[in-house]
């Protein structure tokens, strides 16, 4: 970082003039700064004694406020400011005051991303080469972010700095999320961020989000419209606190919205924006991409559209049902995307209400990986539903859904046909570290007071841990080496500034190893080494051999933007020297062993035993999935102790899930009954009840499931008060996943987005003494 030895040699002659120069090295820098000595006088009574206050810890004069944004899922050519289809005007707003680059990197996958930018090193040096679900025991994977890698906002606090975060958090270790026990160290409040208001893990329901303020769980507000709304609105008034309270001192705010990661929602009226607008098919869009991008200078003159991926079908291939259908999936996605962006322009309306925005230095990652192909060739109308849960969906049915697509009752993803489209000119998409299309990503950078070069591109090579290098560095801090008695590890990004008012400048960050899920790139000053993927991203499990078996494709970068011509066969000793690099730099950052396994495959390792038993005292307690009984995977009885008041019971004594993958167990017009959704397709909705209401006074419920044989097979349920049995039945089919992301084992209640919808809500209207679940 420039200036960086200069500001450790300042602040080590004054540890040293402390005596704290004893225990550390001259320029060293550590954090919190010691205490400064008294300064005042300490006589025999305040007479002869003068007072000096401890003095509080400043920024650096005229430190910018930062404002981080980070979305989710988004492509390179998804907004109109790469040249994609989708309108982002205040996207666009930012990039004519600020600069575009249009060769920044990110790692192919979220948790890893996350963790990237905040703490400024790669992704596997800091325990997260996968998302925090598929964790492993292997250093590089295990997902605990370690405490010789302090965050930007650990950082920035320790230098005079309020931190907040608005919005998804997808860094915590498996077992660490639930609000009830912690621990907290990886919450973001443990992470050096002061305010914490937004969602946990991959994603949550936009309509019906599960939210949490610190480390507490709270209700969602009252959901006039999606989430993004929310989260704009409360970093609003979090700044006008901030700037109330302390209106000299700067503020990070980091805002990562859950858009436009599945499920795909938005208002309706965003939605009708785009009506019609993508019927012309995703290899169509595709070539009108790249004809805006050419001609707004995003990509050179001589750019080549990489072809379509025999797995993915030709639009024109499709029947006029599956056009219709899939067509509106990507309307979705373009009015969850434009309103997305259309929330995050009132936070700069605001900023520059208030005369901040000049002194702001706005980072906006358009996407924390390429495009999603999640939803395989056909889309889904729920996400969890087709990748984990067996749900099976046809042309008909997703016809039928095309008026509750993106509302409350979706839970969708689009083709992956759309995923490729929105990374044009790139091969392959999201998953796929080795190709562009998983991990270029388009970033702008403004900062009115510092750079002049308005609406200026900026193509040097750059990733997402130069973002931290670069905010430290134009905060005018340097890295510390030791952060709350903990050596740091080094930083392995490269500081931007240096281009900010140089758009020729010869590029920093001259090498870059990646890799996720088995694929592996390496960038060394302008060619690339890239794996040809062994298994398709939108597909579960891993190849047909190990990662070592894949082949190496060779690119030159600095003439091949969109890596369309392979250069192995033509310089076999280039390559051989590329993979031996990446083998240095996979030692040195943990990235053995290689895995390409995905989904429950991967996961199965760390899955959390099940316990002997599990017991309530009583209601109001919501836990996440991996602290829960293991319902969908086993036989299980559940002994509920209650008493029912003398109007009756209503209500829900147990619900996990959702109605799009989840249980819940409860009373309606007083009688007992049982749900599982295995979807939300009637076909895959099963509920037992008893005929009859139950009595006023105290009672023991008995839910009884026996599995047929494997999970996901159904089984049969019986329902029994005080010994005796009132219903029994089949339940056709579980699901294996609660769904969405995010839905929590509820007791007595049920939060989120419910399995059932009952008249007057979900709380139970008598009392709880004990629920017990046994697995068997």
């Amino acid at each position: 970082m420039r200036n960086a030895a200069g500001l450790r040699l300042l602040l080590g002659l004054a540890l040293a003039s402390t005596g704290i120069g004893q225990a550390l090295a001259y320029d060293q820098v550590a954090l919190p700064r010691p205490a400064e000595p008294f300064a005042g006088k300490i006589g025999t009574t305040f007479a002869d004694s003068t007072q000096a206050f401890p003095k509080p810890v400043q920024a650096p004069a005229n430190a910018p406020n930062i404002l981080l944004v980070l979305t989710d899922d988004v492509g390179f050519a998804a907004s109109s400011t790469f040249g994609g289809p989708v309108p982002t005007p205040t996207l666009d707003r930012l990039a004519a005051n600020g600069l575009r680059y249009t060769r920044f990197h990110t790692t192919a996958m979220c948790s890893p991303t996350r963790a990237s930018l905040l703490t400024g090193r790669n992704h596997h040096a800091v325990g997260t080469g996968i998302v925090t679900d598929t964790a492993s025991g292997y250093p590089g994977y295990d997902g605990n972010m370690p405490r010789s890698a302090a965050t930007v906002a650990d950082v920035l606090r320790h230098n005079g700095y309020n931190t907040a975060f608005f919005g998804k958090h997808h860094n915590i270790p498996q077992g660490q999320e639930d609000p009830n026990s912690g621990p907290f160290d990886h919450w973001p409040t443990g992470m050096g961020f002061e305010y914490f208001y937004g969602f946990l893990g991959g994603d949550t329901n936009q309509w019906q989000p599960t939210l949490y303020r610190g480390t507490n769980r709270v209700a969602a507000p009252d959901m006039a419209t999606t989430l993004d709304h929310y989260l704009a609105q409360d970093l609003i008034r979090w700044v006008h606190g901030q700037k109330a309270a302390a209106p000299g001192k700067p503020f990070l705010a980091y805002l990562a919205p859950g858009t436009a990661h599945a499920p795909h929602q938005a208002p309706a009226d965003w939605i009708a924006r785009f009506k019609g607008k993508f019927d012309q098919g995703w290899d169509r869009l595709r070539e009108e991409t790249l004809k805006r991008q050419k001609a707004a200078g995003i990509v050179p003159k001589n750019t080549v559209l990489t072809p379509r991926p025999d797995t993915i079908p030709a639009w024109a291939s499709l029947s006029d049902d599956q056009r219709r259908a899939y067509a509106r999936m990507m309307e979705v996605f373009a009015g969850m995307l434009a309103y997305q962006d259309n929330q995050i322009g009132t936070v700069l309306d605001e900023l520059q209400r208030m005369g901040e925005l000049d002194n702001t230095l706005v980072i906006f990652i358009e996407g924390d990986n390429g495009g999603s192909p999640e939803g395989d060739v056909t889309g889904s109308m729920n996400e969890l539903g087709t990748l984990a849960n067996g749900m099976r969906e046809d042309t008909a049915w997703l016809l039928d859904q095309m008026p509750e697509m993106g509302g409350p009752n979706s839970y969708q993803v689009f083709p992956v046909g759309w995923s490729w489209a929105t990374n044009a000119p790139f091969q392959w998409t999201k998953q796929v570290a080795s190709h562009l299309g998983g991990m270029r990503n388009g970033m702008v950078v403004s900062w009115p007071a510092k750079i002049a070069d308005k609406g200026g591109i900026r193509t040097q090579f750059a990733h997402v841990n130069d973002i931290m290098p670069t905010v430290l560095e134009a905060v005018g801090v340097p890295a510390p080496d030791i952060v709350d008695g903990v050596p740091q590890q080094r930083v392995d990004g490269t500081s931007l500034v240096y281009s900010f008012d140089a758009p020729a400048a010869p590029e920093r960050h001259v090498r870059q190893y990646f890799e996720m899920i088995g694929t592996r790139g390496i960038y060394d000053q302008g060619w690339m080494a890239s794996t040809t993927p062994g298994r398709l991203p939108w597909k579960s499990g891993g190849s047909a051999g190990l990662p070592t078996d894949y082949k190496w494709e060779l690119y030159d970068l600095r003439s091949d933007y969109s890596q369309a011509h392979d250069l192995a066969a033509r310089y076999p000793e280039r390559l051989a020297a590329l993979k031996a690099l990446w083998d240095q730099e996979a030692r040195a950052n943990n990235v053995y062993p290689l895995d390409d396994r995905q989904g429950t495959m991967r996961a199965s390792a760390a899955r959390m035993r099940p316990a002997a038993n599990y017991v309530y005292w009583g209601a109001g307690i919501s836990l996440a999935q991996v602290k829960a009984p293991p319902l969908n995977f086993t036989s299980f009885a559940m002994t509920a102790d209650i008493d029912v008041p003398a109007q009756g019971a209503r209500g829900v004594l147990v619900a996990s899930g959702s109605h799009f993958g989840g249980w819940s167990f409860g009373f309606r017009d007083g009688r007992p009954f049982a749900v599982h959704a295995a979807s939300q397709k009637p076909e895959d909705r099963f509920e037992i009840a008893a005929s009859a209401a139950i009595a006023p006074g105290k009672h023991k419920l008995v839910y009884d499931y026996r599995l047929d044989g494997r999970p996901g097979q159904g089984g049969t349920l019986a329902i029994s008060i005080d010994g005796s049995e009132v219903a029994r039945g089949r339940i056709g089919r579980t699901a294996y996943v609660a769904a969405g992301l995010g839905e929590t084992f509820d007791i007595g209640r049920d939060t989120g987005a419910q399995v059932v919808d009952l008249p007057g809500g979900s709380d139970f209207s008598g009392t709880i003494a004990r629920i017990e679940v046994t697995p068997r």
